[in-house]
């Protein structure tokens, strides 16, 4: 998963340097003890609770190493701070020309995006698309439903 860089905001790198910290600390603990609760019980060729919690703990040793890797790929991108022009960390409100849909997105690195948030990564097509666009312009986008009609409504 090695890259020349993953650009995150400032505020995406604290959050995952938050979300590590949390998951090597009191997480870790807490599995750590759940195993030694289960160990307790006794055999451990059939102690579901011992092999639920091995699991878990793979589960969460996998989820750090991804964390960490990403952790030392990032490059922090400074924010955009010019409203006329779309760029890395900016707000943007794009309307669908044929649907008249308004979308509101925060253009930020891959390893920080989450649709379900409005954050769309730098990465993506409708991204790639409106960077560097500024205000009032339409872009077309190629999408796997075909063409779409974008404005760049609002930059903040």
């Amino acid at each position: 998963m090695s890259t020349a860089g993953e650009s995150i905001t400032p505020e995406g790198l604290e959050a995952l340097k938050a979300e590590l910290d949390e998951l090597e600390g009191p997480k870790r603990r807490d599995i750590a003890a759940r195993i030694q609760r289960a160990r307790e019980l006794g055999d451990l060729k059939e102690n579901a609770e011992y092999h639920q919690a091995k699991d878990d703990q793979a589960h969460l040793e996998t989820r750090i190493a991804v964390l960490a890797e990403r952790l030392r790929n990032a490059v922090v991108t400074e924010i955009s701070t010019d409203e006329s022009e779309v760029g890395f960390g900016a707000t943007v409100k794009l309307v669908d020309e044929e649907k008249g849909r308004e979308q509101v997105w925060t253009l930020v690195g891959a390893a920080e995006a989450d649709v379900s948030s409005g954050k769309l990564s730098i990465e993506s097509p409708v991204a790639q698309a409106i960077i560097g666009r500024r205000l009032g312009e339409t872009v077309t986008v190629k999408t796997p439903r075909g063409d779409r009609q974008l404005k760049v409504a609002e930059i903040n």
